[in-house]
C-alpha cells in the first residue's frame, strides 16, 4: 500500500526528529521532507506533492499563519494541519481564517496525532478537544484567559544548564561530558525537568525552553 505523504515544517530539528520517530516503521505514513523554514517549506511544495502539512505557528521570518495563507494561494486544496503550543483564541481564529485543516496541540499523544491525519485526510477538520472548546467559548462570547501548558516552576542552576545543552541537541553522553556529571545524572535531571514544566516529552522541553529565553 502506497504511503501518505508528510511534509514537516518546523524550525527547531529537534522537534522534526522527535516527530520523525513517530512515523518510524507506520504502514499509512511516511515523512518525505522536512523544512527548518515556511520559506524553504514553500519552495518544496512548489516543486512537490504532499498529502498533507504538519506546520508550526511560531517561526522565525514567516510563521505559519502567513505560511498556511500563502500556500493556499497556489494550492488551495492542500491539506494542512497546525501542530503547535499557541493555545491563545486569536492564533486559532487567524489560522482558520487561513485555511488550515486541523489544530493540534505539542501536548498531544502519538495516537491523538494519527487520529488527527486520519481525520484530515478523509477531507474532514480536526480540532483538538482544548482548541474546540476555545473555538466554542469564543462563538459563545466567552473570554479564555491565557493559558500556558507548562508549569511556573523556578529550575536550579544545574537543570537550566542542562536544559540549554538539550535545546542545542547534546546526547546524553555529550551533556554529561560537558557538565563532569553521569549520564545517570543527566536522565535524573531530564526527569526532574518534565515533571517541573510539566512537559510530556524532549520536545516539550525545547519549546519551554524557547518560550523562557534559556538557551
Amino acid at each position: 500500500m502506497e504511503k501518505n505523504t508528510i511534509l514537516l515544517v518546523d524550525d527547531h530539528k529537534i522537534i522534526r526528529d522527535g516527530l520523525k520517530l513517530y512515523f518510524e516503521g507506520n504502514d499509512k505514513y511516511a515523512v518525505a521532507a522536512e523544512a527548518a523554514s515556511a520559506r524553504e517549506a514553500l519552495k518544496l511544495l512548489e516543486e512537490n506533492d504532499y498529502d498533507i502539512v504538519i506546520t508550526d505557528i511560531s517561526m522565525p521570518e514567516m510563521d505559519g499563519i502567513r505560511f498556511t495563507q500563502e500556500l493556499k494561494v497556489f494550492k488551495p486544496e492542500q491539506k494542512v494541519m497546525a501542530l503547535t503550543m499557541i493555545s491563545e483564541n486569536q492564533h486559532i481564529k487567524h489560522m482558520l481564517s487561513a485555511g488550515v485543516n486541523g489544530y493540534i496541540l505539542k501536548n498531544a499523544d502519538k495516537s491523538e496525532i494519527f487520529k488527527a491525519i486520519d481525520t484530515i485526510l478523509s477531507d474532514e477538520n480536526y480540532f483538538s478537544s482544548e482548541v474546540t472548546k476555545i473555538i466554542m467559548d469564543n462563538m459563545a462570547g466567552k473570554k479564555k484567559p491565557s493559558k500556558r501548558l507548562t508549569l511556573e516552576t523556578p529550575l536550579t542552576r544545574r537543570e537550566k544548564e542542562v536544559l540549554e545543552l538539550i535545546v542545542k541537541e547534546y546526547s546524553n553522553q555529550e551533556i554529561a561530558d560537558a557538565l563532569f556529571i553521569s549520564v545517570r545524572t543527566v536522565d535524573a535531571h531530564k526527569r526532574n525537568l518534565l515533571e517541573k514544566t510539566g512537559c510530556k516529552n524532549i520536545a516539550g522541553l525545547v519549546v519551554y525552553a524557547i518560550e523562557h529565553n534559556i538557551g
